[in-house]
């Protein structure tokens, strides 16, 4: 019987689960991710990363990769009546302070297989797991196999049946709409004019089919049918719907049905939020494929849980009396709000493929919040790691803002500020003359200074604890410290003073 002690195991080797464990273990936690699957997957799944996913995946330093195989849209389009009657990326092209204004189209096998490599020997493939227990010091994690691992923490990020939910008898409430469908991968000769756009198509006042621009030239069909569902009767709706165009399948990469399911576990933590298994990723909460927002959600869930995980077990000395449990309890309180939004997002998206496109699209524009990514926040939530504060553009609970930075005196092209930083610290934004009496902190808090991009502009720091970059967001006089979680959301927006109060709520000085 083989036997491993870990600080975290992770129960589920999807996009959710080894994007934790990847970051968790990058700041010093071992860690082991257990799934059934004999390999990272290979075909179907999720097919979109949107703006803040990319945002997190540049930090992570796997988004050059990814672009290189994908294709980037941000373009909505409607074709009824054997024509295209709109187009429309204006929520798209009016996002401020991000770099990737689009969904970057790309399958989730490729996302698993990039982090399966990443993780290496820290992930075990063809491991199902059978139990999961759970006692005051830790967590054991039983395999099929025999193999036991050791934790004193575990992420359950073992999917929407997940049986670790449902062997902590976490309530997973909601709606189950009678609705199923089809998808399907495929390449096809058409006369069709491609084009890298989501296309909805509407056909006798409902849009029961949309098609979706992936990589490779691949084509991907979400299709809607009453009654039997295969894959001809796909194919013969898909024809129908791009009529009067001519349309021959050519190689189908994969195809599969999906039943329609609404649902938020009650609490992401086990033991009423005071336990040490907590769940996420579809684990967490499931919900239709409309708006791209199931692997988002669960790369979104991961990047905010990573740096928690390894905060309380393994820099549980440098943080203030309480703060470790504080941190872990914002997670529950901010994804579960998230997802129950989320939740309602979708639903209110799946249900308009009954109706005529423009109800669907007009919709999709109002959520643009969800769908871009950029608009979730977590303001107003009362969440035990947020001041609730705002200065200029800066406001607490809301994305850091993306913004064109350069390190005074180089010769160097400028860079984008999430292309600089690196994951897992506590940074503070500082502008304006404040002396250089910036708090020290440790080496889990990072200090800039901001200061004002103009021709020749040098910046000396005389000895101050923070790096300098010369940025436009903010102009001469401007006066402010913001303090950004690793997850890049604002935690407090206001003055030094500020900044630093904060700051001593979360560590030891």
């Amino acid at each position: 019987m083989e036997e491993t002690t870990v600080d975290l195991a992770v129960v589920g080797g999807g996009p959710t689960g080894m994007l934790t464990a990847l970051l968790a273990k990058r700041m010093g936690a071992s860690v082991c991710v257990l799934d059934g699957k004999p390999r990272a997957l290979r075909l179907g799944r999720a097919d979109a990363l949107n703006a803040r996913s990319q945002q997190y995946l540049q930090i992570v330093g796997i988004l050059e990769t990814l672009s290189s195989q994908g294709l980037k849209c941000n373009t909505s389009s409607i074709f009824a009546d054997g024509k295209f009657t709109s187009r429309q990326s204006h929520w798209w092209e009016k996002l401020e302070h991000v770099l990737h204004k689009n969904f970057l189209m790309i399958g989730q096998p490729v996302v698993e297989q990039i982090l399966a490599a990443e993780l290496g020997d820290s992930i075990v493939f063809s491991e199902p797991v059978e139990s999961v227990r759970e006692n005051e010091k830790g967590v054991d994690v039983y395999a099929i196999s025999g193999h036991i691992v050791h934790a004193t923490y575990c992420v359950a990020a073992d999917g929407a049946r997940s049986a670790t939910r449902q062997a902590l008898d976490i309530p997973f409430k909601g709606t189950k709409p009678e609705m199923t469908w089809a998808v399907l991968d495929t390449f096809m000769d058409s006369d069709f004019p491609r084009c890298p756009e989501i296309i909805t198509f509407e056909l006798n006042g409902e849009s029961r089919v949309a098609w979706i621009p992936r990589e490779r030239d691949m084509c991907r069909f979400y299709i809607l049918l009453d009654g039997e569902i295969n894959e001809e009767r796909s194919k013969e709706s898909i024809k129908k719907h791009l009529a009067p165009y001519r349309v021959e399948f050519t190689k189908k990469e994969w195809f599969s049905t999906f039943e329609v399911k609404e649902r938020v576990a009650e609490t992401f933590i086990s033991r009423n939020g005071s336990g040490r298994i907590i769940l996420a990723g579809d684990a967490a909460h499931c919900h239709s494929v409309n708006g791209g927002q199931g692997l988002n959600t669960g790369l979104a869930d991961a990047f905010g849980l990573g740096w928690r995980m390894a905060y309380i077990l393994k820099h549980g000395d440098r943080l203030a009396p309480g703060a470790a449990q504080k941190i872990l309890q914002s997670f529950d309180v901010e994804r579960r709000k998230v997802a129950e939004n989320v939740v309602a997002v979708a639903a209110r998206l799946v249900r308009d493929t009954k109706h005529e496109a423009s109800q669907y699209v007009g919709n999709v524009e109002k959520n643009a919040a969800y769908i871009t990514g950029m608009g979730i926040t977590y303001d107003d939530l009362q969440s035990p790691v947020i001041r609730e504060s705002e200065t200029g553009l800066w406001k607490a609970g809301c994305p850091c803002p993306d913004f064109e930075v350069k390190v005074p005196g180089s010769t160097e092209d400028g860079k984008w500020f999430y292309q600089v930083v690196e994951y897992g610290k506590f940074r503070v934004l500082v502008s304006g003359d404040h002396g250089g009496n910036f708090g020290k902190f440790n080496d889990l808090v990072a200090w800039h200074k901001l200061v004002p991009n103009v021709d020749g502009q040098q910046s000396d720091l005389n000895g101050e604890s923070a790096s300098t970059y010369l940025t436009d967001i903010v102009k001469s006089g401007e006066e402010f410290a913001v303090v950004v979680r690793p997850d890049m959301y604002l935690a407090y927006a206001g003055t030094v003073t500020g900044a630093t109060d904060y700051l001593a709520e979360i560590f030891a000085n």
